[in-house]
């Protein structure tokens, strides 16, 4: 354990297992082989499948609502590419009539800006991407064609496909939200999701982006509690009973980390409905950063993914020694995951998937393979890098012992469940 984590600095791992990985790393530099998750299983008894909500994924790795997931041409290279999920941008929910009461969301992004970044807390070099767009932002007419047809891309390609979308969230000043506008995107969006035959209910994502900061409503902290309180129930009501798998993205909000747990609480003590997942959390907010001529911007790098990971310890100890109402439910990561031993620290901590956004916007010089899509280039560094790979890591756990078998394959999933068996005792120090 160093720095907050729970991997030691290198894996410990067989020679020959060291150099099979070095080997595949090289030759895989003009392309990985097609169903690379066989090829895991084959040839080094791993299994990476698990589960994103409340579906089946092929691998843990997806891409995060953004910019990178806004039209058909990018759904269709990352599923081509191979990814286990894509989340797409996210549409600001709007009433019948077309009215959109965040409608300041929906802005069309300026150019995207990728540097490097010094983590406060460890001094360790990252990257970061510093943009100004928010969602959507076209109408939710067309964003429910771009919805049907990258479930369509998915479906053809084994790629789980889920929208996002941000509803109204009612400043102090307001009364209540805005339930047409709940009510009818819901909806729409169920509607779509069982017109093109997807299976079980609606998968969706709420983002919660104003809480990050972006907003004076993020500067009073019982507001943003009563939205994590009120927003689940909200959205859920719209639809029949078990119509409906909800995400919650969470938010790291600009307080401290006791608030940040106090949020955490309130979306899954104090409401009437819990999400059945969390996606759990993206970006930080530094007021003092200047960027495109304005005060105020989102990043980053180390301290991002230090925060989440320091938040999500507490969280599995208060778990664990039934300080909780209830247990936490599903997890998907998000934030500074630019390895595959990044991956693993969420996973260790319950998170059954990771989503991505910087990971696919770094400059081609840092990846390893030299020919293809950002996509392809960053799931081969995630998989194979020979120091940071998934592959390696997964095997230390196995070599390590911290993790059972079954038939000599290491699941994912055996992972995710390390921190209520082998991992307790780290949770309850």
């Amino acid at each position: 354990m160093t720095n907050g984590l729970i991997l030691p600095s290198r894996a410990l791992i067989q020679s020959e297992d060291a150099s099979r990985i070095r080997h595949d790393y090289e030759r895989f530099r003009c392309g990985m082989p097609g169903e690379i998750e066989n090829y895991l299983l084959e040839t080094y008894k791993l299994d990476v499948s698990s589960r994103y909500g409340a579906r089946r994924i092929k691998n843990p790795f997806g891409k995060a609502a953004g910019q990178l997931s806004l039209n058909l041409n990018q759904v269709q290279g990352d599923i081509t590419a191979g990814l286990g999920f894509v989340v797409l941008k996210t549409v600001i929910a709007e009433d019948d009539k077309g009215v959109r009461s965040m409608k300041d969301w929906a802005v069309k992004e300026s150019k995207m800006v990728v540097s490097r970044i010094t983590g406060k807390e460890s001094g360790e070099q990252g990257w970061n991407v510093t943009w100004q767009g928010r969602g959507w932002h076209g109408s939710l007419a067309s964003y429910i064609e771009f919805f049907k047809a990258a479930l369509e891309l998915g479906r053809g390609g084994g790629t789980v496909i889920v929208p996002s979308c941000k509803y109204h969230l009612p400043g102090p000043e307001e009364r209540d939200f805005q339930m047409e506008e709940y009510a009818y995107t819901t909806r729409l969006l169920e509607q779509i999701w069982r017109a093109a035959g997807q299976e079980g209910p609606l998968q969706m994502e709420k983002d919660f982006s104003p809480t990050l900061a972006g907003s004076d409503k993020a500067k009073q902290q019982e507001t943003v509690l009563n939205w994590l309180r009120e927003v689940p129930r909200r959205i859920k009501n719209c639809l029949p009973n078990g119509s409906i798998v909800l995400g919650i993205k969470l938010m790291n909000t600009i307080f401290t980390d006791n608030f940040q747990i106090r949020a955490f609480r309130a979306l899954l003590e104090e409401g009437e409905q819990r999400p059945d997942y969390i996606v759990y959390a993206n970006r930080l907010y530094d007021q003092g950063r200047r960027f495109a001529g304005k005060m105020g911007a989102a990043y980053g790098g180390p301290d991002l993914s230090a925060r989440n990971l320091r938040i999500l310890t507490e969280l599995r100890s208060m778990e664990l020694r039934g300080q909780l109402a209830a247990p936490i439910p599903a997890l998907s990561g998000t934030g500074n995951v630019h390895s595959g031993k990044m991956a693993l620290e969420y996973a260790l901590r319950g998170a059954a998937s990771v989503q991505m956004h910087t990971m696919f916007q770094k400059p081609g010089s840092a990846y390893g393979m030299r020919i293809g899509t950002k996509t392809e280039r960053a799931l081969h560094e995630l998989y194979f890098h020979p120091v940071t790979g998934l592959v390696p890591w997964m095997l230390h756990l196995r070599e390590a012992k911290e993790t059972p078998d079954h038939d000599g394959v290491l699941s994912f999933q055996a992972v995710t469940e390390w921190y209520r068996n082998k991992g307790k005792d780290y949770f309850l120090a």
